[in-house]
């Protein structure tokens, strides 16, 4: 039998699909959300994921994680983030793409989107945090046209020419190595005279030929009319400044928190990071934040996935108590 309904009935329906309701609602869907999605529903908790972008976070782009367990010969970022995805999914998490434009903190939390209103009993924060900008002249106009903050997704444009890497930390020359595999020439430029990356993968990048290192030196300028042509160096040791002919700039100084939505809202440092506790608690009650987007000191896969899972323990133990 063919039901009919009138306006006003698809109108309710409608508007109570708009307003769903959960135990925990998970923000961001790398491998901080994705484990906090599947220990939520380990404990019974519904629990609804939601992504602005694509699945994976920054973890997704990245060609090969060496130091995750399980895997001793490597794994693809993409390959492992998609193995998160189908276990939280195998769960029972649910996960939607949207982007929340407001947020209101008290309890039950409510999230608004341009087309949804959402309800939780407790809310995890895995936003993540984006690359940092040099913020010289050239790097917002050529952004695309050679300025990159993705190796993997950028490098095969640069098959025989001559790139360059902005940074010394492990993001860095993990970048650096992979860019050899397509580039003729990696040069590695760094404010310091000294790396800060883990000393293996320095040990690689000392031993590879194509990685050539300029210390003790900034970009001040990123040239090019339509594409970048070069950059200008300054040297700090030498108080001088010089050009450099290069076909690409990869920049890997750091990550800006994805944080904005949250600001003057629950306690965040000096650099917008969310300090939490040990359990992952913020300063708001059923609040809770964990991976890249809280301050800590190691930001790998394996601490993003620890942060999730205690961050969907705590949930369930202060919504038992």
């Amino acid at each position: 039998m063919k039901i009919i309904l009138d306006d006003f009935q698809k109108q309710s329906i409608k508007e109570e699909e708009k307003q769903k309701k959960f135990d925990a609602i998970i923000l961001g869907g790398g491998p901080a959300g994705l484990t906090a999605g599947i220990y939520a529903r380990r404990f019974g908790l519904s629990t609804l994921l939601i992504e602005k972008l694509g699945i994976g976070g920054q973890a997704s782009v990245t060609d090969i994680i060496e130091n995750y367990p399980g895997f001793p010969q490597g794994i693809s970022g993409e390959e492992l983030t998609k193995k998160f995805e189908e276990q939280a999914e195998r769960f029972g998490v649910e996960i939607i793409f949207d982007e929340i434009k407001e947020i209101k903190l008290t309890h039950p939390i409510k999230l608004v989107s341009e087309d949804n209103e959402f309800e939780a009993e407790g809310l995890i924060i895995a936003t993540g945090a984006d690359p940092k900008k040099l913020g010289v002249p050239g790097e917002k106009e050529l952004t695309g046209k050679g300025v990159s903050y993705c190796a993997v997704c950028d490098a095969f444009l640069f098959k025989d020419k001559n790139v360059l890497v902005v940074g010394g930390g492990d993001s860095a020359i993990t970048e650096a190595l992979y860019l050899t595999k397509f580039a003729k020439k990696v040069y590695v430029i760094h404010r310091r005279d000294k790396l800060r990356a883990a000393k293996y993968l320095q040990d690689r990048a000392f031993e590879n030929e194509k990685i050539e290192f300029i210390w003790s030196s900034l970009v001040k300028e990123i040239k090019g009319e339509k594409r970048v042509e070069g950059v200008t160096i300054y040297d700090k040791v030498k108080d001088t400044t010089w050009e450099l002919e290069i076909d690409g700039v990869f920049i890997y100084i750091g990550l800006t928190p994805n944080t904005d939505l949250f600001k003057g809202k629950i306690e965040l440092d000096k650099n917008g990071f969310i300090i939490t506790d040990e359990e992952m608690r913020t300063n708001v009650k059923f609040v809770y934040a964990a991976g890249d987007v809280r301050r800590k000191s190691l930001r790998q896969v394996i601490t993003a996935s620890a942060d999730g899972a205690i961050a969907a323990n705590s949930l369930f133990n202060d919504l038992e108590g």
